[in-house]
């Protein structure tokens, strides 16, 4: 495992630059820090400095709990009407022969196979299919919840929830009073990328814009639903759009507080159209996790997607701010592994997650989908949880 785990002592504020110890005591007070704070953390913040600032933050909210949760992914097409100049995962809907179209009936018999499983959630995201609108989405998750009622649907990006919406002609209000009607629990946080309209313009100009994607998250919120957030960093940002990004979030949370967690995204540069630009560092993927907890004080959670950083480095995530890791996945899901990340086969049990968090002297937690609290797996045996397929 990489050896940049930040210091836990004291060194808060005692740096040798006044912005950096100006900020820092800001953080300590349990202020908020400004968007100028922000690209100052990114531009002078060292990594241990930043690394122990995040750490004691997490430690305040949460100690040493990490939570993880167990659930599997459905991609009901690769198939896109869009050309994001980032994604490794669509193919062109005047291509859709490379890709693959998931009918309800297939997408129903993934459900059924996690028949007596433990899973407690299902994600749902893909590319916008023009066969596959509202009404067909809307048929897929009643069938869920008539099969199984208690499986927290978590389900469409704002990206897919436009064009439905548009199609069927319907407001986001009402289109997400439909879908939550339907079965739809909890919005996940694709589709964000980077907000601000000169970065999107470039990297992702024909899908729907930052207010969109507020707007839709925003009427979810007020339905009661809660939701999460991304950011697709490393490529052609420069740290001023990160903190743009973030702090329309930090608005709209101040507004709702129906946020549950940030999830930043490393760019990963195989086989798409920007595969000229070469992908972060460790060193700089630490660094947007850490001032990603400095800076988003009213998201509760920050999680690092394990099988888009790999598992060393979502270990690594945990001393920077990260207190979530996701899930089992149980290799469900082709979007990183196309676009080149670590984990080919992106699966683990929750015996191995155990281990992975036990492994850094953190508390492994099961949580659902809200983060309501399943069993904490503290002083369970690896060799219990390996045995008994309750645990398992």
């Amino acid at each position: 495992m990489p050896s940049v785990v930040p210091a836990t002592h004291n060194i808060l504020v005692n740096t040798s630059d006044a912005q950096l110890n100006a900020i820092g005591k800001k953080i300590l007070n349990g202020e908020r820090i400004s968007f100028e704070d922000g690209v100052t953390l990114f531009e002078k913040g060292s990594l241990s400095w930043l690394g122990a600032m995040a750490n004691m933050v997490r430690e305040r909210k949460h100690g040493d709990k990490t939570y993880f949760n167990r659930n599997f992914h459905i991609e009901p097409t690769n198939v896109c009407v869009f050309s994001c100049k980032f994604c490794s995962y669509s193919r062109l809907y005047a291509h859709r022969d490379e890709g693959w179209e998931l009918s309800i009936d297939q997408m129903m018999h993934i459900i059924k196979s996690y028949d007596g499983k433990h899973v407690t959630e299902v994600h749902i995201v893909g590319g916008v299919h023009p066969k596959m609108n509202m009404a067909f989405f809307i048929d897929l998750m009643k069938a869920i919840k008539a099969h199984r009622p208690g499986l927290h649907i978590k389900a469409f990006t704002p990206v897919e929830l436009d064009y439905m919406f548009k199609k069927a002609k319907v407001t986001v209000e009402e289109g997400m009073r439909l879908a939550h009607e339907a079965g739809l629990d909890s919005l996940p946080g694709g589709g964000a990328e980077i907000f601000h309209p000169d970065i999107r313009k470039q990297i992702c100009e024909d899908k729907v814009d930052a207010e969109g994607w507020l707007h839709i998250h925003k009427a979810a919120h007020e339905l009661g639903m809660h939701s999460n957030a991304t950011m697709l960093y490393g490529h052609i940002e420069k740290y001023e759009h990160r903190i743009d990004h973030m702090e329309r979030l930090r608005q709209l949370q101040d507004q709702t507080g129906g946020f549950n967690t940030f999830i930043p995204l490393k760019f990963r540069n195989k086989d798409n159209d920007m595969s000229y630009i070469p992908e972060s560092s460790v060193v700089e993927d630490m660094k947007m996790y850490a001032v990603a907890r400095l800076y988003m004080d009213n998201f509760p959670h920050i999680k690092a997607y394990w099988p888009m950083l790999g598992r060393q480095n979502a270990q690594l995530s945990l001393s920077f701010g990260v207190n979530d890791i996701d899930g089992t996945i149980d290799d469900s899901t082709k979007i990183y592994a196309m676009a080149g990340s670590e984990e080919q086969t992106p699966a683990m049990n929750t015996a191995q997650l155990v281990t992975l968090i036990k492994q850094v002297k953190r508390q492994p937690v099961e949580r659902d989908t809200l983060y309501n609290e399943v069993r904490d797996y503290t002083d369970v045996n690896i060799k219990e949880i390996e045995v008994n397929p309750l645990l398992n």
